[in-house]
């Protein structure tokens, strides 16, 4: 099938374009394409990108807030006390069925690949995998799902957790990840990062590991993650360090440092500030933490960095609606990016900066990509932030997978 896509805007790109899809891949780019398709879409004007990536969120945890009971001091530690008692009852069943939904929304906002982190633990076994590896089964032909084993309970202090997570690699996780902050000691720390390192070298695996998601300054794992890395030779940009939060709580002169040795050992950093924006800081007096990591200190640094949308409606976070502009809009605020590069920065991080963390083949939009695409209500990467206005199209492999239209009429005589 040939698509044809006309009157586009393209990001760094003055004047509209046209866009030929054949077989399922971008042929060519350019200002006017006179040629046959088997269907034309018009842009008008509107904005055109490659599709949006998620890197990082829990597509077994989605949806439980209105079965659970209230998460009443709003923290990160009784969040996780709470899913105890839901992780003892999940089925697959119910788990495809929540998910499903955050899969459905993301897809209808243009977001075609997602990283989502599943708990392995001795309280729920591997259910919540076989759950997601079902969803992921389900939907293969729409949306690219990576799956990181996630400790959430410790790795030293959860003992059956270790056999888990090897086992996990052989039910179907991609990803090795990782919690190390929730030990004990800085000793079980260490131990939880490389046994961490050692499950990835087996199995060929890449990392990502959900780094020091706390405001206390004396938590040090980042640097610990950076040193396995180094010392093992892992290639750069297969190690990644999510929330980060306490990197915001060191002083400048260790931040610093720990910055160089992240920068060195090219790890990547997801921020994901909808959820840390309410959980850190949360039983401050003034001044209130924010609980952001230092996102424009890691960009001058050279580290790549992406955000996540991490929760949707969760004992964590009673909101989200799997939509990356509206998380980006967050961004923006949280982490004051607003300079004309800033926002455009803002744009690269959900789009070919995510991807240098899923690395997903052929994504972009140049002639030979595959054509996952969305056209945005929007003239630019500032209004699509802005405005999170409607995704117009999503097109995925060429085929058109959402198309939405809003007609308002407004009424004022």
């Amino acid at each position: 099938m040939k698509l044809l896509i006309q009157n586009a805007i393209l990001r760094g790109r003055k004047e509209p374009a046209d866009i030929l899809i054949e077989e399922g891949k971008i042929s060519r780019v350019g200002g006017r394409i006179d040629a046959a398709a088997d269907r034309t879409i018009d842009a008008s004007g509107c904005l055109v990108t490659p599709s949006l990536i998620d890197p990082h969120i829990h597509l077994d945890k989605v949806n439980v807030f209105d079965v659970v009971r209230p998460n009443v001091s709003g923290t990160l530690k009784e969040a996780i006390e709470i899913l105890w008692d839901q992780k003892r009852v999940y089925t697959v069943e119910d788990i495809v069925t929540r998910s499903e939904d955050v899969v459905l929304k993301a897809i209808k906002n243009g977001t075609l690949a997602i990283r989502t982190h599943v708990d392995v633990d001795t309280i729920g076994g591997l259910r919540p995998l076989e759950g997601v590896v079902a969803l992921r089964e389900k939907y293969k032909d729409v949306i690219d799902i990576q799956i990181v084993a996630f400790p959430q309970e410790g790795i030293v202090k959860d003992p059956g957790c270790d056999k888990l997570m090897w086992e996990a690699m052989e039910a179907g996780a991609d990803i090795v990840g990782g919690m190390p902050a929730n030990e004990n000691s800085p000793d079980d720390s260490r131990a939880h990062v490389k046994l961490c390192f050692d499950i990835a070298e087996k199995y060929g695996a890449e990392i990502d590991m959900h780094v020091d998601e706390t405001d206390d300054p004396f938590y040090r794992t980042l640097e610990m993650i950076a040193d396995e890395a180094i010392a093992r030779g892992f290639v750069p940009g297969t190690v990644t360090a999510g929330h980060t939060c306490a990197l915001a709580a060191y002083d400048d002169h260790y931040a610093g440092y720990v910055i160089e040795k992240v920068k060195r050992a090219g790890i990547n950093v997801i921020t994901n500030p909808v959820t840390n924006l309410m959980l850190q800081g949360r039983l401050d007096k003034q001044p209130i933490r924010r609980g952001i990591t230092r996102v424009k200190e890691l960009l001058a640094a050279g580290v790549n960095v992406s955000f996540g949308q991490d929760c949707v409606k969760d004992t964590f976070y009673p909101y989200g609606s799997a939509d990356m502009l509206q998380v980006a809009n967050v961004v923006a605020h949280a982490a004051q990016m607003s300079l004309p590069g800033e926002i455009e920065k803002l744009y690269d991080m959900v789009t070919g900066d995510a991807n240098k963390i899923l690395k997903i083949p052929g994504y972009g939009l140049e002639p030979g990509c595959r054509a996952n695409l969305l056209i945005i209500d929007a003239r630019d990467a500032r209004d699509a932030i802005r405005l999170c206005p409607p995704r117009r199209t999503v097109i995925r492999d060429g085929r058109v997978l959402a198309e939405t239209t809003v007609d308002t009429r407004l009424n004022l005589g």
